[in-house]
């Protein structure tokens, strides 16, 4: 990378440049600098971006260094985390902190890193409002987290935005009003992505988990059964199927009250038998992959099970909308919004690389995956 913009030049960093790395960093920061060794490692890295801007140098003035960027770029994800930027003291307010981090995002981009995260002590008043024009968002704190025991704020940027325009269908987006309701959020925007009659409101919402809940869960309310959502889209009339790996009943595994899961039982046994009744149809076995973008590539609409644990830490079954899919991701709406940390935008068509799919879509100890898949028949589609 070679590129020139206004009186400035950014390239990549090579170890002629490691003194005046040092030279820069020493004026930067008084705390957690980086060392000659460190930049030497970072220079010669692959899954490192270090990326300088300079001065242009001339016949009677040569080349300064300005500024430079770092990301480290995780190995066996799709993350990416910008490690350090710097601007020398007299050369700010230029606009170089920006750029440096406009052709970090470019290079992390096209490593197929779709999120950069980065740390800001919360009193870095400029680099904050710096990284929220640049569109990261909060999602975390640390405290006492720099040597001066300063604190920090966690940011992101999501990296690889896509369009509805870029799938078959669009999908709009619902937030649930429960914290037990993904179910049938996640089924109303399938449902609505093929027939925009189908308002996504409160009233369907709560009556879909009336219709699909487990009654029990480990804690609080019981969350949507896979069969119970199938049954619910088909009494709407959809075509369905229903994908489990097991045919036991389902979330038992960290129930501790026989009595709930005598219930829990009872209340999969009701489904599996009213959907013999109503014609849903149930398969048992590991869906896939291929199987995936097979019945999205026929006009199926699938909303899938995950593990929250690669989001947020914590092992909760969590239903998502697939949105669509590519070679390398597969695409999901999100019904949960983190109103303290997110924006609705944050939470639609959000980029999921396929091995990381794979791991999010089984859940529990019993690695349980399952998936509704709902299309109009042939006598309502347009």
């Amino acid at each position: 990378m070679h590129k020139t913009k206004g009186q400035f030049f950014y390239r990549f960093a090579t170890d002629n440049d490691l003194n005046a790395l040092v030279s820069l960093e020493n004026t930067c920061f008084e705390y957690d600098k980086l060392s000659k060794r460190s930049f030497r490692h970072w220079i010669k890295a692959s899954h490192g971006i270090l990326v300088l801007a300079e001065t242009i140098g001339n016949d009677e003035n040569a080349s300064e260094l300005v500024g430079y960027g770092l990301v480290w770029c995780h190995k066996g994800t799709r993350l990416a985390r910008l490690y350090s930027l710097a601007v020398n003291p007299k050369w700010r307010g230029k606009n170089i902190a920006s750029e440096l981090l406009t052709e970090l995002e470019t290079e992390t981009l096209q490593r197929n890193r779709y999120y950069l995260r980065l740390e800001v002590s919360k009193s870095n008043y400029s680099a904050l409002s710096l990284y929220k024009r640049l569109n990261y968002r909060v999602f975390g704190e640390y405290s006492d987290y720099y040597e001066d025991h300063s604190d920090a704020f966690r940011m992101q940027k999501q990296l690889l935005r896509k369009q509805p325009s870029d799938f078959q269908h669009a999908t709009n987006w619902y937030q649930q009003t429960t914290e037990f309701t993904c179910g049938p959020a996640s089924l109303m925007m399938a449902m609505n992505s093929l027939d925009n009659t189908i308002l996504m409101e409160q009233g369907l919402e709560l009556d879909l988990w009336r219709e699909s809940t487990t009654i029990f869960m480990t804690s609080g309310h019981g969350g949507c059964h896979p069969i119970g959502l199938a049954n619910a889209a088909k009494k709407r009339g959809f075509n369905t199927k229903t994908f489990i790996n097991q045919q036991t009943p389902l979330f038992i595994d960290g129930v501790r009250s026989s009595h709930k899961k005598q219930i829990m039982e009872s209340v999969h046994q009701q489904f599996v038998e009213q959907a013999e009744t109503l014609g849903v149809d149930i398969e048992y076995c590991d869906i896939n992959q291929s199987q995936l973008t097979k019945f999205l590539s026929e006009g199926y609409t699938i909303i899938m099970l995950i593990s929250t644990y690669r989001l947020d830490g914590k092992k909760v079954p969590h239903w998502v909308t697939i949105t669509g899919f590519d070679d390398l991701c597969f695409y999901v709406n999100d019904p949960d919004l983190d109103a303290k940390y997110q924006l609705p935008i944050d939470c639609q068509y959000l980029p999921i690389s396929r091995d990381n799919f794979d791991k999010m879509s089984m859940f529990g100890s019993g690695k349980l995956r399952t998936a509704v898949a709902i299309k109009l028949p042939n006598d309502k589609l347009n």
